[in-house]
C-alpha cells in the first residue's frame, strides 16, 4: 500500500495572550492511497489543527511532513500554495462561498488560480456531479445549505485533485443534506479520491473505512475499518511534489493577469458604495488639479496675448522724475525727448526700429454720439513694434506723419461705441473738434487690469503733437532691438547717449528711464508659471487626501473580506496573487476616478470660464499628469492593504469572525 501522506513526530502550540495551548503534541500518521480517514475527537482535541497541517494551511512547530515521499516543512508559503492548488481539495463545514458571485463562479476559482480559466468548463462538470446543474447560475443566498456543500465540493474537484479535505462537512446540514453530501464525498472514494475528514459525529464517521480517534492533542486509537483499495495504491506515488514546487510541472502556471482585473473588477462592483466613496475623493482631486491647471495656463496665455501686444525686444524711453532738494518734480521736467533724440537713437548700433509717442484725451464725436478716450499719437513703425496692424483697413504711411495728415486708426471700444455695427472705413469723426478720418480698424488686444487697451485713437505723432495737443515734445520714445541678445547693450548705450546729449549730470540721471520690455515680459511669464504650479500642487494635496482615502478603504476592505482571502490562499492563491489583486483595486478605482475627474475638472473649468469670462486651456499635459498621478497614488496608497492581505495566515483568515 503507497503511503501518500507521511507525519512524524508533529507538534503545534498556539499562544493565546500569555497562555499556551499544546494543539498537537508528537503526533505520527501514515494516510495510504484512496483511504477514507475519519479524524474524531471532542472540542479542543486537536482534530482540526491536524487537518490544517495535513491541508498546508498552517505549519507544524516542529516534526516532519512528507507528501509523496518529499518533506514539505522548509517549503515556501508560495510552494504549499502551489500544492494546495494542485493536490487538495477543501471541503469546509462554513461552505466559504463568495455569496456575490454564481455558484459556476464559485466552482471556477481553483482553475483561476492554476492558469487554467480556458478549461471553465469542467466547473459546469464538477457542478453536475454533484447534482446541482441547473442551480449553476444561482448565487449562495439562493441555495440550501447541503446545495451550497454541494457547490464547495464541487469547486474543491474542479482541478481534480488527489486528496480531499473536509472539515466538518456536514456540521451545518440538517440529516436528509448530510446523508447526500457523505454519500456524494464515499462515491469520490470510491473512484480513487483519497479523502481525510474531520468529525465529530458517529453516524457520518461509518462512512469512513479509517477512524482516528484524537484527546488532547494526541491520537489514542487508530481503527482500520475497512482497507483502501489495492487497485488505488499506484497513482499517488507519482505525484510530482518537486516539479509542481518549482513551477515545472506542466499543471502548474500563474494565474492570468486578466483574471486580477476580472476579480478587481468584480469586488469592486460587488461594493458598489464603497468603492465609489473610494474614487470620490481621487475624482474631487484629479478634478481640482484639471481646473486649476486649465485656469492658470488660461491665464498665462491671456498674459502671454497682452505681453506680445507691447512687442518683442522692445524698450521704452520715458521722462524721469527729478528731486530737486529733496522735492520731486514733475514728470519731464528736466529731460524733454525730441525728435532729434529720436533719429540719434536710430543710429545706435543694434537698433532695428524707433517711433516716438506723445499721448492725451480727446473728446470723439460721430454723428450723435461721442465719446471720451485716450489719444496716442506714434510713427508709423509703431503698428509693427507694438504687433497693432489694423484688422481692417490699413495703418497711416510715412508721408502722413509728414504732411501731419488727419487720419486716425481707432481701437474696436471706440469703433463699438460709435459706429455700433456700422463700417467706420471712410467715414469722418471729430477729435477736439478737428475732423479725422478713419482708415482702419486695431486688432482687439483686451483689457488689462481696469485699462481697456482697446480704448484708444492712434494718429500721426506730428499731427497729436502739433494739431491736436499742441505739444512741443515727445512724451516716450519706443525702440526695438534686433537681437534680444543685445537688449542690455542697446539699453546702456542708449542710457549713454541721452546723458550726453542732454548733458546730465550724475545726481540727475534719473531725470528718463528706460523699460526693458524683455525683461518685464519674462518676469511676467516666470510669475504666472509659477502660480500655475502653485495651484496645481495645491489641487494635487486634495489626490493626496483621496490616496489616504482609498487606503483607509483597502484596509476596511482587506478586514471586511480576510475569510475571502483565506480562501482564496486555501484554493491555491499565492501571496503574489493576493497582493495583485488587491493593487489592481486600488489602481482600477483611482484610475476610474481620474478619468471621471478629467471630465468633472474640464467642466467646472468651461463653467468658470462661461461664468466669470476667465480665458482656460485644457492641456494634454495637464490630464496626462493628473491621470498618471492618480494612478501613482493608487500604487502608493494600494500597496500596504495589498501587502496586508498577502500576508494573513490562510488558517487564521477563515477562522476571522
Amino acid at each position: 500500500m503507497a503511503k501518500i501522506i507521511e507525519l512524524n513526530n508533529i507538534s503545534k502550540t498556539y499562544a493565546t495572550g500569555a497562555v499556551s495551548v499544546a494543539a498537537l503534541q508528537g503526533v505520527s500518521l501514515a494516510v495510504n492511497a484512496g483511504e477514507f480517514v475519519a479524524i474524531m475527537g471532542p472540542s479542543g482535541s486537536g482534530k482540526s489543527t491536524l487537518l490544517h497541517l495535513l491541508g498546508f494551511l498552517d505549519r507544524p512547530d516542529s516534526g516532519g511532513y512528507r507528501l509523496g515521499g518529499k518533506d514539505t516543512t522548509k517549503l515556501s508559503d508560495d510552494q504549499l500554495a502551489l500544492l494546495r492548488n494542485s493536490l487538495i481539495g477543501f471541503v469546509f463545514q462554513q461552505f466559504h462561498l463568495l455569496p456575490r458571485i454564481t455558484s459556476l463562479e464559485n466552482a471556477e476559482l481553483p482553475l483561476i488560480y492554476a492558469g487554467k480559466r480556458h478549461l471553465k468548463e469542467k466547473a459546469m462538470e464538477r457542478i453536475k456531479d454533484v447534482g446541482l446543474a441547473r442551480r449553476a447560475l444561482h448565487r449562495p443566498n439562493e441555495l440550501s445549505g447541503g446545495e451550497q456543500q454541494r457547490i464547495a465540493i464541487a469547486r474543491a474537484l474542479v482541478n481534480d485533485p488527489l486528496i480531499i479535505f473536509a472539515d466538518e462537512p456536514t456540521g451545518n446540514l440538517d440529516t436528509k443534506s448530510q446523508n447526500e453530501i457523505m454519500a456524494i464525498i464515499a462515491e469520490l472514494n470510491n473512484k480513487g479520491k483519497t479523502i481525510v475528514m474531520v468529525t465529530h459525529e458517529e453516524e457520518v464517521a461509518e462512512y469512513a473505512k479509517r477512524i482516528i480517534r484524537m484527546r488532547d492533542g494526541k491520537i489514542i486509537a487508530d481503527e482500520i475499518k475497512k482497507p483502501a483499495a489495492t487497485d488505488l495504491a499506484e497513482g499517488p506515488q507519482e505525484i510530482a511534489v518537486d516539479s509542481i514546487v518549482s513551477g515545472a510541472h506542466a499543471e502548474t502556471k500563474r494565474a492570468e493577469i486578466t483574471d486580477h482585473f476580472r476579480q478587481a473588477f468584480w469586488a469592486i462592483v460587488s461594493h458598489k458604495m464603497r468603492s465609489l466613496l473610494s474614487m470620490l475623493g481621487i475624482l474631487i482631486g484629479v478634478a481640482a488639479v484639471i481646473a486649476m491647471l486649465a485656469l492658470g495656463a488660461g491665464a498665462q496665455e491671456s498674459i502671454q496675448k497682452q505681453l506680445a501686444s507691447l512687442g518683442s525686444n522692445l524698450l521704452t524711453i520715458r521722462s524721469g522724475s527729478h528731486r530737486l532738494h529733496g522735492v520731486s518734480l514733475a514728470a519731464g521736467a528736466v529731460t524733454r525727448f525730441t525728435f532729434q533724440d529720436v533719429e540719434a537713437i536710430r543710429k545706435v548700433p543694434g537698433v532695428k526700429r524707433v517711433s516716438a509717442s506723445v499721448t492725451g484725451a480727446a473728446q470723439l464725436v460721430y454723428g450723435n454720439k461721442n465719446w471720451n478716450t485716450q489719444v496716442q499719437g506714434t510713427g508709423v513703425d509703431y503698428a509693427e513694434m507694438r504687433a497693432a496692424e489694423p484688422a481692417v483697413g490699413r495703418f497711416f504711411r510715412q508721408e502722413e506723419v509728414r504732411m501731419r495728415a488727419r487720419v486716425a486708426v481707432l481701437g474696436t471700444t471706440v469703433v463699438r461705441q460709435l459706429f455700433e455695427d456700422a463700417n467706420p472705413l471712410e467715414a469722418y469723426i471729430r477729435m477736439n473738434r478737428i475732423s479725422f478720418k478713419v482708415i482702419g480698424v486695431l486688432p482687439q488686444k483686451g483689457a488689462s487690469g481696469w485699462h481697456d487697451n482697446d480704448d484708444v485713437v492712434v494718429i500721426p505723432v506730428t499731427t497729436a503733437m502739433y494739431r491736436l495737443l499742441g505739444k512741443q515734445y515727445v512724451d516716450s520714445i519706443d525702440v526695438e532691438v534686433e537681437n534680444i541678445g543685445l537688449m542690455d547693450q542697446v539699453q546702456k548705450s542708449i542710457n549713454d547717449l541721452l546723458i550726453k546729449r542732454h548733458r546730465i549730470t550724475k545726481d540727475s540721471e534719473d531725470s528718463f528711464e528706460i523699460r526693458n520690455m524683455a525683461d518685464i515680459k519674462e518676469t511676467m511669464e516666470a510669475t504666472t508659471k509659477t502660480m500655475t504650479w502653485l495651484l496645481g500642487s495645491i489641487a494635487a494635496i486634495s489626490l493626496l487626501v483621496g490616496g489616504i482615502g482609498i487606503m483607509n478603504i483597502m484596509l476596511v476592505s482587506v478586514t471586511e473580506r480576510t475569510r475571502e482571502i483565506g480562501l482564496r490562499k486555501a484554493i491555491g492563491a499565492r501571496e503574489s496573487d493576493i497582493m495583485l489583486q488587491f493593487l489592481i483595486e486600488a489602481v482600477v478605482m483611482t484610475f476610474s476616478g481620474g478619468v471621471t475627474g478629467i471630465i468633472f475638472g474640464a467642466g467646472i473649468a468651461l463653467l468658470m470660464a462661461l461664468i466669470a469670462g476667465w480665458t482656460i486651456k485644457i492641456s494634454l499635459f495637464s490630464v496626462i499628469l493628473a491621470t498618471t498621478f492618480s494612478v501613482v497614488v493608487g500604487v502608493i496608497f494600494g500597496l500596504w492593504p495589498a501587502r496586508q492581505a498577502a500576508r494573513l495566515n490562510p488558517i487564521e483568515a477563515l477562522r476571522y469572525e
